[in-house]
């Protein structure tokens, strides 16, 4: 049994690689490596940029890299940012102009200036969004709500400084290599007691316009009826003062005809009035 297993071990000792076969076997591994550290798949709404080691570090002068299925020297190295719009949320502690606290909430719009992404890397870095778009806008959030009253940021200027915030934070991010697309303030709010005081004083304020309103439409019906009075009795003088004895008698006649030919006339009585008019007697 023993003379069986060492002639078996003798047999498999005789076993031999073919020639060449270990090179081999190291070349595919190698091959492998090197195939995974050449190749990179830029996703949808991505750009890469090159850093060549042994050829001056960052490449600006060249476009970014685009979409899909990329292979590059295995010594060099991408780093991939997305360019599509991306948003960040600020909630931000600012004072007004008379030293109140107020809590601001906005939404950052913004993307990489796509053609200079190789100098953003190479100036600002990954962080670019920490490092620069943050601190950009929580500066020129304090500069703007700091030149308006409470009364002003809770009323009537919220899309002024939502206007004032964009523009200023647009100036700074320009020369950064990030292209701000816009900055919507979400909410704006005071503390409990100023925002109780503003709205107490809005609504008197809302109340005396509508008191004064009552007052000028009382004072313009009031000047209406004095014009259609005065308008009458101008107009009753007027009359008043056309109207002879003559017109009159005249008038007097020519309703007395009238009468005359209703049904219900009996008897006419000629110049049996004061002023010689007739009169109608025997009315049914």
């Amino acid at each position: 049994m023993n003379l069986k297993l060492k002639k078996m071990a003798n047999n498999q000792l005789d076993i031999k690689f073919p020639k060449g076969g270990i090179l081999i076997i190291v070349l595919a591994v190698v091959a492998i490596i090197l195939f995974s550290k050449s190749t990179v798949t830029i996703n949808s709404g991505q750009a890469g940029v090159l850093y060549k080691t042994f050829g001056g570090g960052v490449v600006t002068d060249e476009p970014p890299l685009g979409e899909g299925f990329q292979v590059v020297a295995p010594w060099n190295k991408i780093f991939i940012y997305e360019v599509r719009q991306q948003e960040i949320y600020e909630k931000m502690q600012v004072l007004s102009s008379n030293g109140l606290e107020i809590q601001l909430e906005a939404s950052v719009w913004f993307q990489p200036q796509s053609d200079k992404i190789g100098s953003l890397h190479q100036e600002k870095g990954e962080n670019y969004i920490s490092r620069v778009i943050q601190p950009t806008v929580r500066s020129a959030a304090r500069s703007v709500v700091g030149r308006y009253t409470p009364e002003q940021l809770y009323s009537s200027k919220r899309d002024v400084i939502q206007t004032e915030i964009f523009e200023e934070t647009k100036k700074i991010l320009d020369r950064q290599y990030i292209q701000l697309n816009d900055i919507l303030v979400r909410d704006v709010t005071l503390p409990t007691t100023i925002k109780t005081a503003i709205e107490r004083k809005l609504k008197q304020e809302q109340e005396s316009l509508e008191y004064e309103f009552r007052l000028v439409t009382a004072k313009k019906e009031a000047e209406k009826q004095i014009i259609e009075a005065q308008g009458k009795a101008d107009a009753n003088r007027i009359l008043s003062a056309s109207l002879t004895e003559k017109i009159l008698q005249d008038k007097g006649i020519e309703a007395t005809i009238e009468l005359s030919k209703s049904s219900n006339s009996k008897v006419v009585v000629i110049g049996s009035g004061k002023t010689g008019m007739p009169i109608i007697l025997g009315n049914q």
